[in-house]
Order: C-alpha cells, then sequence, then structure tokens
C-alpha cells in the first residue's frame, strides 16, 4: 500500500496533459509574482509615499473587493465555454492589459486609472485560476486528487513566489522608480504570453465542461444557462453553486473554513507589511527586502505543506488536519508574534504558510471530490469571491485600528482567540456531518 502511494506523483507526471496543464500554471503563477512584486513597490515601498493602514486598506479594497464580484460571472462562463480556450486567451488579455497599466505607472499616476487597470487584470485572472481548478479532474485519477493538487497547487504557489524574487532582482536593475516599474510590468506581459502559449498545447475538448456524472438519462443536464441568457442569469448561476454546496456540508464547511481563515490571515498579513515598512526597517528598500523576506519563508511553510498534508490526510482525513492547523495557526502566533520581533515574527509565517496551503488543499480537494463537474465553475466562483472578500474585509477592519507601525497587542490577542475557538468548533462540525444518519425502514 505504501508503495503504491509513492508512486502516485510519478504515475501523475507521466500523464502528459497533466504536464501541459501544469507547465500553464507554472508560467502563469511565476509572472503573477513578477507583477505583484513590482505592484508592491510602487504602491507600498515607494520612496515617495507613506504607508499607512488606510492607504493598505484601500489598495486591497480596491483591487480585491470589484476582483470578488468577478467571480461569479467567471463561473458561469467555465460551466460552458471550453476551459482550454479560456487558459490560451486570457494570459493574452492580461498581457495588453499589463501593458497599459506599465504606461500608467511610467507616467507616475497611482488614482483611478491605475487601480481600475490593477483591478481588470486581477480579474481576468479569475478565469483562468478557476479554470485551472475545474480542470485539474479531467486529466488525473480521482483518487490522485489530492497528490495531484498538493503537487500543482503549491509548487505553483512556490514558483510565484519565486516568481517575486525575480521581480526584486529586476527591480534592482531597472529601478524602484516609475520607469523601472513600467519596465518591469512589460516584462511580466511577455511572460503571460508563454503561459498562452504553453496552454495551445493542450486538446481543446479535454477540459471540459462535461453532462454531470450524476445526471439521470433522459433529464435535463444541470449547465449553464446559453450564451445569450447568461449576461442576465448571472446571480441565478450563483444561486445555483449555492444550492449545489448547500445540500453538500462537507463541502460548505470547508468553504466556511478558509473564509474564516482568510479573514484572520488578512489581518495577519497587513500587520506584517505595516510591521516591514515602519517597524523591523528604516527606509522604504529595506522594508521591501523584509517583506520580501517575510514572503520568503511564506513561501517554505507552503512547500512543507505540500510535503505533509498528503501523507496526513490518508491517516486523519482533511477535516481534522484543517482543524489541527487552524490550532497550530493559535499556537504559532501566541509563541512566536507577542514581541513583534523581526526574527520571529519571520518563523510564524513559515507556520502561516503552512497552515493557509494545507488548507487550500484540503478545501480544493474536497470541492473537486464532491461538486458535479457541471457546477464546478459557479462553486469555485463562490470560493474565489469569499476568498477575496474575506481579505478585504480584513484590510478594511484591521485599517479602522492597527497603528502605522503595525504594532498591536490586542488584535494579535483576538487572532488567536479566534483561530483557537475555530479550530474547535470546525472539529465538532465536521464530526457531525460525517456522524451517519439512521436508516429509516
Amino acid at each position: 500500500m505504501s508503495t503504491g502511494r509513492a508512486t502516485e506523483l510519478p504515475e501523475i507526471l507521466r500523464g502528459r496533459d497533466f504536464r501541459r496543464l501544469y507547465g500553464t500554471r507554472l508560467a502563469s503563477q511565476m509572472t503573477d509574482g513578477v507583477f505583484q512584486v513590482a505592484l508592491a513597490g510602487y504602491v507600498f515601498f515607494s520612496p515617495e509615499r507613506q504607508t499607512t493602514a488606510a492607504r493598505a486598506a484601500v489598495a486591497f479594497a480596491v483591487t480585491l473587493l470589484p476582483y470578488s464580484v468577478l467571480g461569479p460571472f467567471a463561473g458561469v462562463f467555465i460551466d460552458r465555454w471550453q476551459r482550454r480556450q479560456i487558459l490560451v486567451w486570457t494570459p493574452v488579455l492580461r498581457a495588453v492589459l499589463v501593458v497599459f497599466v506599465a504606461g500608467v505607472v511610467a507616467a507616475g499616476r497611482d488614482g483611478p486609472g491605475f487601480f481600475v487597470g490593477v483591478l481588470v487584470v486581477l480579474g481576468v485572472n479569475r478565469f483562468f485560476l478557476s479554470a485551472l481548478s475545474a480542470a485539474l479532474p479531467h486529466v488525473v485519477r480521482r483518487d490522485h486528487l489530492v497528490t495531484a493538487n498538493a503537487f500543482s497547487v503549491t509548487s505553483g504557489t512556490i514558483i510565484a513566489f519565486l516568481g517575486g524574487g525575480a521581480g526584486y532582482l529586476l527591480r534592482r536593475v531597472f529601478g524602484a522608480g516609475n520607469d523601472g516599474t513600467a519596465l518591469i510590468l512589460l516584462w511580466a506581459a511577455g511572460m503571460f504570453l508563454v503561459a498562452g502559449l504553453i496552454a495551445t498545447t493542450l486538446p481543446r475538448r479535454l477540459l471540459g465542461p462535461h453532462p454531470s456524472e450524476d445526471a439521470v438519462p433522459g433529464t435535463v443536464r444541470p449547465e449553464a444557462p446559453r450564451f445569450v441568457e447568461s449576461l442576465g442569469t448571472v446571480l441565478d448561476g450563483l444561486v445555483d453553486g449555492a444550492r449545489h454546496l448547500a445540500q453538500r456540508p462537507q463541502a460548505a464547511l470547508a468553504l466556511a473554513a478558509i473564509a474564516f481563515h482568510r479573514f484572520l490571515y488578512g489581518v495577519i498579513l497587513i500587520m506584517t507589511l505595516l510591521l516591514c515598512r515602519n517597524h523591523f526597517a528604516d527606509d522604504a528598500d529595506a522594508g521591501l527586502q523584509t517583506f520580501a523576506l517575510m514572503l520568503g519563508l511564506s513561501g517554505a511553510g507552503y512547500f512543507a505543506a505540500a510535503l505533509i498534508t498528503p501523507p496526513v490526510v490518508r491517516r486523519i482525513s482533511k477535516q481534522a488536519w484543517v482543524a489541527c492547523l487552524l490550532g497550530a495557526s493559535a499556537l504559532g502566533l501566541v509563541t512566536l508574534g507577542m514581541p513583534f520581533a523581526e526574527g520571529p515574527w519571520a518563523a510564524s509565517g513559515f507556520v502561516l504558510g503552512i497552515v493557509s496551503q494545507g488548507v487550500k488543499l484540503c478545501v480544493d480537494t474536497t470541492l473537486q471530490e464532491t461538486i458535479d463537474d457541471a457546477y464546478r465553475g459557479r462553486v469555485f466562483a463562490v470560493y474565489d469571491m469569499l476568498f477575496n472578500a474575506m481579505f478585504a474585509a480584513a484590510a478594511a477592519a484591521a485599517a479602522s485600528w492597527l497603528p502605522s507601525d503595525g504594532r498591536a497587542s490586542l488584535t494579535l490577542l483576538a487572532v488567536i482567540a479566534a483561530y483557537a475557538a475555530g479550530a474547535v468548533t470546525y472539529w465538532a462540525a465536521t464530526a457531525r456531518v460525517r456522524r451517519p444518519a439512521p436508516v429509516l425502514r
């Protein structure tokens, strides 16, 4: 049995179509890292701009809240459009949009035009990432989904961190000013085109959508409305996804767990940004370097989660692992966070990296295992909407009380208590769901 499990990843990698889907993911997510570092340097770590909690909240709200609103549109179309075509054309569209953002940056503007451009670039990415998640079950066996998710999603996240490192090196080469940031963005535009090119190697109809596996012969299959009706039925599609989730309590609880974690993690990330910019470092460049180090350690935690999660969930279940991870967040923050010292805080970032990716892997796999293919796009749209909206809500909430240097002991204690309570609550709720119902005869 252990030998079979040890050979899962090599067997997955032997799949030609998985490798092509995986290559598309890597190319796009590495470019995401370059793009995000360019934006972070321009908005938060520019020598000409002082970062405050309110400024950070505005930036995250502008880029994430509308980004979440686009999620339902992505889901409805992903359940009808060929997912391979989405993977081909969204990187091309993003490349064009990034060139526009580069022009705005070169002009030294960070007003509405800049944020609208960033919003659309990130919003288009919803189609891409949702299509990747909905496509994965079409290129790997069902019993390999945990390992495939752990490998592809986590290595994609890690390559995004590496892309962030590449963006930082490009910043050193091109400079931290407006022209340097614009050149980094043009570099990212070219990299997005490479991602689209890799996606063209996938068979056009391989990735679905396909009829529901549970559809009864002779009945109308549950799929998205016709194209001419789709723009007017986005809300209906979202409601359909939520109704589908309501019939699958394990999936609904999984989404609740990651939304809860995302809110608390958002508070900690805003604190980290402010600590790096205004407490751990003396100037903007040193602050960015410190923040990059924090993100690098968090990325190492993501990699560790990829190694740990598959064998653990085979022994204690995905639900038990999520509960353990939420508890580990409380323990890590209470032991490492309270001094607000650079070294321990960085170590807590490693712990939260393990937690974030471990929870995400369990949630992704739970949705892929329990959601019909005809609904996957809509359900993953709900997922994306919660994921980003909860972070934006965390940024808005934190901005109302966090000091500019990020040191807030009461806030940290509240996050610790919430993580501990969440671990217990989630475990109790999933235990009730797993308990078999009495059979009526």
